[in-house]
């Protein structure tokens, strides 16, 4: 369960990694044009969830790797799968359902290395 869980940690930090790199150092405008919906946000909401991705992918790894203050893991999975709640809800309103089919696996990703980790946590 661990090795399983680790493998999804690692994939779910990447994607985080990259997406929230993007959005919290690119141009606005060229990012608009291959993320519309930063177009409907002021730009520090851009940064603001770029940075919070950049450090949820952060907290998926250093502290399970460390050991130090562990429970930081599944308390990172879960916001980030709020994170992924809120996306879905967004494209949803904005009818631009292509954009879910990734909220919903980054979403179940999250989810079970919530449980996995807080399951470990506890005994």
């Amino acid at each position: 369960m661990n090795i399983t869980l680790w493998i999804a940690q690692i994939l779910l930090a990447a994607m985080f990694l990259s997406a929230g790199a993007m959005k919290a150092t690119a141009p606005i405008p060229k990012l608009g044009k291959t993320t519309p919906w930063v177009n409907h946000f002021p730009p520090s909401v851009v940064r603001f969830v770029g940075i919070a991705e950049l450090l949820g992918a952060v907290g998926l790894i250093l502290p399970a790797a460390t050991g130090i203050a562990a429970v930081l893991t599944p308390l990172a999975a879960t916001a980030l799968a709020v994170v992924m709640v809120l996306a879905a809800i967004y494209h949803v309103r904005q009818t631009e359902f292509s954009g879910i089919g990734i909220n919903v696996v980054l979403f179940a990703l999250a989810v079970f290395v919530a449980a996995g980790r807080f399951t470990l946590l506890a005994g």
